[in-house]
């Protein structure tokens, strides 16, 4: 299967230029490009569907190169933004890249001798550029009328509370001349990016064959939204970051795990490198018996596996089938927080459950353990319980090590008998 064909086949392409000429064209090596703003001193998973279409055109022998907007990320993108950007300094831009760059080595391979990835910083190429130069080599290239006709500008430009700034306007230009850059000196023959980059990558074709006679491509995949209609990777807490400081390696597990039936099967095929035939079998068992959730596991365990390493992925496996029961009490006990408690106020009838929920640290008061019981907030041995005058009792005891209490969907203790 060829590169085009796996996207397809994925879901993964929004537009194309020359889609026959390109298909030609990747029969053999290219070195293609993907441009990211460090905006932020993490990736998040909103990144990872052109990223990971980076790496998969690697992996089939292409030379992929992910360019650091040092230059254009302190200018600030338009695309999709109902506002300006908050303006970086060079120094937090630095920073930013230096601490993406850690988790790009996990998506790209920069090692391979056959055809290593590379990381360059689009500053290297703007920052020593006399404006007045650039006006004259670059600007007179571009016609205002037709920047204007683009989406990302079009959009800002209609709204007259916020309008577009000549800053953001120039956007356009800095990425356009990226692409003419990196053909000229890299022999880069294609662009590729979110489908709101559409334009902004027709610049670049347009500047590659007025300054070069150079024939590039460029290549959308596309902006993911929910079933539901929120926004992919976004949730109460905020974006989901790659960064485990950002977002804990817990919590970017179960935000998988929480996938919509609805977009499993696509969220197998956009983040996860499993092939066709494994994707359709899980698939199709998913149908079966979505209660269990295989699809959502498969996603989950492939994709936390990729950013955090397989022992993170596993870590979390085996936790959910310590909610199930599927693993000993020695493992059960490896994964979450323990509270002892004396065995003999167990005996008999035991010990009121919200007396032990505070005891526990799940409530900082028997009356807030009374409202979240009767919330239906609190299992005992993945039980739900809503009887605020439950006892805990001898009998209660799993594996004779241990009660499990759990508050919510996340927070566990296990009541230890001493």
């Amino acid at each position: 299967m060829s590169i085009l064909e796996e996207l397809k086949w994925r879901g993964l392409i929004a537009d194309c230029t020359d889609t026959t000429e390109l298909t030609k064209k990747v029969s053999a090596p290219i070195t293609l490009y993907c441009g990211f703003d460090p905006t932020a001193d993490s990736l998040h998973v909103g990144n990872l569907v052109p990223l990971l279409a980076l790496r998969r055109f690697q992996l089939l022998g292409h030379h992929p190169i992910a360019v650091a907007g040092g230059a254009t990320g302190s200018i600030g993108d338009p695309s999709g933004k109902t506002q300006e950007r908050q303006l970086l300094t060079k120094e937090v831009l630095g920073n930013n890249i230096a601490r993406v760059k850690v988790q790009l080595a996990k998506l790209l391979d920069f090692e391979t001798k056959q055809n290593p990835a590379r990381l360059l910083d689009n500053a290297s190429w703007t920052e020593n550029i006399p404006f007045l130069d650039f006006l004259r080599d670059i600007g007179k290239h571009f016609s205002v009328n037709q920047m204007a006709a683009k989406e990302s500008v079009r959009a800002r430009m209609e709204d007259r509370d916020t309008g577009i700034s000549y800053t953001e306007f120039s956007y356009m230009l800095l990425q356009a001349f990226d692409f003419f850059v990196l053909m000229r000196d890299y022999n880069c023959e294609l662009q590729i990016g979110g489908s709101d980059q559409w334009g902004n990558i027709t610049a670049g074709i347009d500047l590659s064959r007025k300054k070069l006679s150079k024939t590039v491509y460029g290549l959308t995949l596309p902006l993911i939204t929910n079933a539901d209609g929120t926004k992919f990777g976004k949730t109460e807490a905020g974006a989901i970051w790659l960064d485990p400081q950002k977002t804990s390696e817990k919590d970017f597990f179960q935000f998988w795990m929480r996938t919509d039936d609805r977009d499993a099967e696509r969220s197998l095929k956009f983040f996860t490198f499993l092939p066709e035939n494994e994707i359709v079998a899980i698939t199709s068992e998913h149908q079966k018996s979505p209660e269990k959730r295989v699809a959502q596991r498969a996603l989950a365990n492939a994709v936390t596996t990729l950013i955090h390493g397989a022992d993170v992925a596993k870590r979390e496996v085996d936790a959910i089938d310590a909610y199930s029961g599927k693993i000993s009490g020695e493992q059960l006990l490896e994964h979450f927080p323990r509270k002892e408690f004396p065995k003999a106020g167990l005996a008999g009838e035991g010990t009121a459950l919200v007396e032990l929920m505070v005891h526990a640290g799940l409530a900082t008061s028997k009356s807030q353990a009374r409202q979240l019981i009767t919330g239906g907030g609190v299992e005992v041995n993945a039980e739900r319980v809503t009887d605020v005058n439950r006892k805990i009792s001898v009998t209660d005891i799993r594996h004779d090590k241990f009660i499990q209490l759990q508050k919510g969907k996340k927070t566990h203790v296990l009541i230890v008998p001493v």
